[in-house]
């Protein structure tokens, strides 16, 4: 099948502007899509209905893809249809007719603050690596910053001096304080880590690899995984769940959602407002259970 894949690349960089971490995730949705249909015996882009998409998004939840990655996966493929439909590739877009799934969007899964303590102590500060490791925890719980964006800040964006942190999103660039154990084990690092890991003095990008070279998010996801284990925690955590413990924790101890939106780059309210919900739901829950007249 002519998938024109290529054309849709150019299409979410020139035209949409999406984040590297964005236009990954819609090449990689579509790429599946297309191998569904292919297995089905469609062998042309024109030949695609809207049963064919709903068929593909029930096959895909059968298959225990979240509610979520479902919403994403929808997205993507109506990002698709739109492309194809405005290059007049296709005659009619049918993804139009396919809403997107928010109904069906479960709350974001958070650390406990016993959690995010235990998660942030694993590193072995007697060594280089631990050293690295442990400065890039605590800049991602300090900050909530994207991985994404974590693993393309230069040395030059943070500030130890007064404790803050210039995050360059192309979508929302930002300013983010830091809380003092952040500015210490990233002051650390810098000082005694990274000279040691990064041999080449051109080198900008703040964390690096063991070998010198910019670290991938993969590279931070297996991070994320290895300490998680390590204290023991059950959660399924991701580089997002830090984020999402970040909103949510700011949010319980009284920060307002305009304050917390600005932090997270978020460039619609409605993205924040999740992490009211999920608190208003843990207070309900917590009321539900201990109070003597609401059982």
């Amino acid at each position: 099948m002519k998938d024109y894949l290529d054309d849709f690349k150019l299409y979410l960089k020139n035209v949409k502007k999406c984040s590297d971490n964005t236009f990954d995730a819609y090449i990689r949705d579509v790429e599946h899509f297309i191998e569904y249909c292919t297995g089905q015996g469609i062998s042309d882009v024109n030949d695609i209905n809207s049963n064919d998409i709903t068929e593909y998004l029930d096959y895909i939840k059968t298959n225990g893809k979240s509610a979520a990655t479902k919403t994403r996966i929808t997205a993507s493929i109506r990002c698709y249809f739109k492309f194809l439909s405005t290059g007049k590739i296709v005659a009619n877009n049918c993804a139009q007719e396919i809403k997107n799934p928010r109904n069906e969007r479960n709350m974001p899964e958070i650390l406990t603050s016993n959690e995010v303590l235990s998660l942030l102590s694993q590193p072995d500060l007697r060594d280089y690596k631990g050293m690295r490791d442990k400065a890039m925890l605590e800049l991602l719980y300090a900050t909530g910053i994207k991985v994404s964006e974590l693993i393309e800040l230069d040395i030059s964006d943070v500030n130890l001096q007064i404790g803050i942190v210039h995050i360059k999103s192309l979508q929302h660039e930002r300013i983010v304080p830091l809380y003092p154990a952040a500015v210490k084990h990233i002051s650390e690092y810098i000082n005694i880590a990274r000279p040691v890991l990064v041999s080449d003095s051109n080198e900008k990008i703040l964390f690096t690899n063991y070998n010198g070279k910019p670290m991938s998010r993969q590279g931070f996801w297996k991070i994320i995984k290895y300490y998680s284990n390590k204290a023991g925690i059950k959660k399924d955590i991701t580089p997002q769940t830090v984020r999402h413990s970040f909103a949510a924790h700011l949010l319980e101890n009284g920060a307002q959602l305009g304050d917390i939106k600005e932090m997270l780059g978020h460039l619609d309210i409605s993205s924040t407002q999740v992490y009211a919900q999920l608190v208003k739901s843990k207070y309900l829950q917590s009321y539900s259970k201990f109070h003597p007249l609401a059982k």
